[in-house]
């Protein structure tokens, strides 16, 4: 040990001494610190380790005398953390990180505690834990949530008012808003079990699949365009169609993911398997004809590695394409080894974007099989007619005249070509009148054929067929085949896995995902759903529960949930189980006590306030204001977009035409997704672009998002219906129609200010535009929704303007 290496040993012998009264605990306290500070050169990556030590691995680090167990002064990790020697102070200079005071002391306590080591709480397999609970459903919930509060001496919050908790479960459970008539009949109904009745019909309604669908829809990077260079468009709408139904049928997890992964692997599979693994399809591709395929297929093999291992896993597997984990125990061959499970999708790597299956119906399939057999007769006799005209080619072109140039030049030159030949024969053959009548009905029937087919959707699927070789890529290099062929495997450090067929396929990889010795995806499921209705998961690195991500701020009740879940697979009880918890129905006001203690909230003594999503802030305006189409599914529609948005999309050029009548109306969910320009409304709400999995989205307050409200012509169209409506059903006095205006966007009565800020402002309105009733004429043009007739223009404006601030408020776009 050098001089320097001793004085900072003897600074650890003192500094020591100053403890926590906590014992330290490797999982809570010290793995996030090594995990920021020393994994990435002291980890799981084997390639990047200096000086062969892992301190990830106890046994390497004890025998590296980093760790001496008891020990501190013995310890070289607590020697280099405190040395003040740029070539030995750890972390390097270099690496622009610095331990705290603080974090040193909980290093050098631990070590002295016996520096024991604790498996990553998200990689330990779920067990079921003894406890006495209460009876009911909800009161698991609770027990836990109220023992961790207790603890800290503090106490839930009061249950929300009514009218609250209703709004709250509409727009968790639907993503819209309640109707007047439901809030009262809630309000009034003093049963006990009001609630749960409104959570039941809640649940059995077909918003409910189109709210959970979206919270999908983003984590498998679903779209209506294919991502890369012209981004153009590809039909897998019938995709989403099935996820909504999915979930409203409460398709159990298991099913679901199945069918998503392998549907196409089923025995017999149905349409609608098929039409899952059309997941399989959902990545960016290219069309691009300069484009080099092998590069594309490396890139379409890491996105469908890094999308399973996000979605299901909630591990950044992406890590691994070019190098073992820095962070987490998986290899650059895991990752390839799961790559090898996809090498049997049959796709094109460039160009068109290959296999899909037509969605008929029954009577639609019988039909065009019948136009199908009754064009192959038709060119069967046309055909026999043309081989008999064939002999006679020769005396045709000796007295053919006023020939196309073209042809002319075939007929007179010397020498033919076979393609020449060709040509020359099908010209003959298509002007002869002996076969026009022929030709006439191979034409129509091919018409009625080809009108038929455009009639029934289709979807792009997944075909298996040979599967491709997989190699590693070192670094990552597509052009680089000296890496080992991988065969399909798992990940060893969760679980091993039982193939059913020589060559692993995408079943097995639905088989091993759904293990119950998985400790992954029930844990990660459950930690997304809960964070719907709270809006943070238990553990809230929603997008990473390795090493890098947050623990749980309640372990006990994600893996107690995570195993119910795993019984069955039934997502609507979980949803269930969370709101009808008294947790969830906790008031969301903040409380003074708690402001120094828990500011984020992750004791969950109240509920919590957030924006609705991009999607639902556009579907509350057209709930309110009755202008939503309530049909579900279908084709992606294009409501209102700023022109000239698609300029630079080219390759070909287009241009974005707006829809007429109900596609401007329909849901946010079924706006045409073009990953390369979102619609900007949804942009402005932090919707994203879908190119990756969205795991989480961020919630942002800009001034971009009231303008959007004020100026969209959507939403302007919105308070022009909102405020026809108020005209026409709001009563006859300003004060009766604020009231109304109120209680139809926020499901209660304006406070006696409002009401007098709201009054004046209308009053001051409907003089202006009395008295410049062309400026109404124009503020009301807005929407291709009809002006009605018999309503007073600057009435009209009037209200309109005053609904459009009620939509522009922070209470309108919130859930509570």
């Amino acid at each position: 040990m050098t001089p320097r290496s001793l004085l900072s040993a003897l600074g650890v012998l003192l500094a020591v001494t100053t403890v926590r009264a906590e014992k330290v605990s490797y999982n809570r306290d010290v793995r996030p610190i090594l995990s920021d500070n020393c994994f990435a050169c002291h980890g799981p990556d084997r390639n990047q380790r200096k000086a062969k030590l892992r301190l990830d691995d106890r046994d390497v680090a004890i025998a590296r005398k980093a760790i001496v167990p008891g020990k501190v002064g013995e310890s070289a990790l607590a020697a280099r953390i405190d040395s003040t020697a740029a070539d030995e102070i750890m972390p390097p200079p270099d690496s622009h990180k610095k331990l705290t005071t603080a974090q040193k002391d909980i290093l050098k306590q631990w070590i002295a505690e016996g520096a024991e080591y604790e498996p990553h709480w998200a990689y330990i397999p779920l067990k079921p834990g003894v406890r006495n609970q209460e009876s009911g459903v909800s009161k698991s919930i609770d027990q836990f949530i109220r023992e961790r509060l207790a603890k800290e001496k503090l106490t839930p919050s009061p249950e929300a008012d009514r009218v609250t908790l209703i709004r709250r479960l509409s727009f968790d459970l639907t993503g819209l808003p309640p109707k007047w008539d439901d809030v009262q009949a809630f309000v009034t109904d003093r049963s006990q079990q009001a609630y749960e009745k409104v959570v039941d019909r809640l649940l059995a309604s077909p918003h409910y699949g189109e709210r959970m669908a979206l919270f999908w829809l983003d984590q498998v990077r679903y779209a209506d365009s294919i991502g890369y260079h012209s981004d153009n468009p590809m039909t897998v709408w019938p995709y989403r169609d099935y996820v909504i139904k999915a979930f409203n049928a409460n398709r159990p997890f298991d099913r679901f993911t199945t069918e998503q992964l392998a549907g196409d692997l089923l025995p017999n599979a149905t349409q609608e398997q098929q039409v899952a693994s059309a997941y399989n399809r959902l990545l960016q591709t290219t069309q691009e004809g300069g484009a080099q395929a092998k590069e594309y297929e490396a890139k379409y093999a890491a996105d469908r590695v890094r999308n399973v291992g996000s979605v299901w896993l909630g591990v950044t597997l992406g890590c691994c394409q070019c190098h073992d984990h820095k962070y987490d125990p998986f290899s650059i061959q895991d990752f390839y080894s799961l790559a090898a499970f996809f090498a049997d999708v049959q796709e094109p790597a460039v160009g068109d974007r290959g296999p899909g299956t037509r969605l008929g119906t029954p009577e639609q399939n019988a039909a065009l099989k019948k136009q199908d057999d009754a064009l192959t007769e038709a060119k069967k006799k046309l055909k026999a007619e043309e081989a008999k005209l064939l002999p006679k080619q020769a005396e045709w072109e000796q007295a053919a005249k006023d020939l196309p140039a073209n042809v002319q030049a075939i007929v007179k030159g010397e020498k033919r070509t076979a393609k020449q030949a060709k040509d020359l024969t099908a010209y003959y053959l298509a002007h002869r009148p002996e076969t026009k009548a022929l030709r006439d009905e191979v034409a129509k029937v091919e018409g009625t054929r080809n009108a038929l087919a455009a009639a029934i959707p289709s979807c792009l699927t997944t075909q298996s067929g040979p599967p491709r070789t997989v190699r590693v890529l070192p670094r990552g290099n597509w052009l680089d085949d000296t890496g080992e062929v991988m065969k399909p495997a798992t990940p060893k450090v969760l679980v091993s896995t039982t193939l059913t067929t020589p060559r692993g396929t995408r079943l097995d990889l639905a088989k091993w995902l759904l293990a119950r010795e998985n400790p992954l995806t029930a844990r990660v499921f459950v930690n997304r759903v809960w964070k719907l209705f709270f809006g943070a998961g238990l553990a809230r690195s929603l997008e990473d529960v390795g090493m890098q991500g947050e623990a749980p701020s309640h372990p006990e009740l994600l893996d107690f949930l995570a195993l119910d879940f795993q019984d069955g697979w039934d997502v609507k009880k979980l949803v269930k189980r969370i709101v009808m918890s008294q947790t969830y129905r906790q008031s969301s006001k903040p409380r003074p006590e708690m402001k120094d203690v828990d500011t984020a909230n992750r004791l969950l003594a109240r509920q919590s306030r957030f924006r609705l999503d991009a999607e639902f802030v556009r579907d509350n305006a057209l709930s309110v204001s009755c202008l939503l189409a309530d049909k579900l599914g279908g084709p992606s529609v294009k409501p209102y977009q700023p022109a000239g948005y698609w300029t630079a999309l080219n390759f070909p050029p287009r241009e974005w035409q707006n829809d007429q009548g109900e596609g401007l109306y329909r849901r946010g969910l079924y706006t045409h997704w073009q990953r390369s320009f979102p619609h900007p409304s949804l942009l402005a709400f932090d919707a994203p672009s879908r190119e990756e999995c969205a795991i989480e989205r961020s919630r942002s307050n800009l001034p971009q998002q009231a303008l959007t409200l004020l100026n969209d012509p959507t939403y302007v169209e919105a308070a022009r219906s909102f405020g026809e409506r108020i005209v026409r059903h709001g009563g006859k006095t300003p004060t009766d129609r604020v009231i109304w205006l109120y209680q139809q966007a926020l499901s209660r009565n304006p406070t006696a200010d409002e009401a007098k800020v709201l009054t004046e402002y209308v009053t001051k309105q409907l003089k202006d535009y009395t008295a410049d009733e062309a400026a109404a004429k124009k503020f009301l043009a807005i929407g291709d929704k009809p002006l009605p007739k018999e309503l007073p223009l600057p009435e009209l404006a009037a209200w309109t303007a005053t609904a459009r601030v009620v939509l522009n408020l922070h209470e309108f776009i919130s859930r509570d």
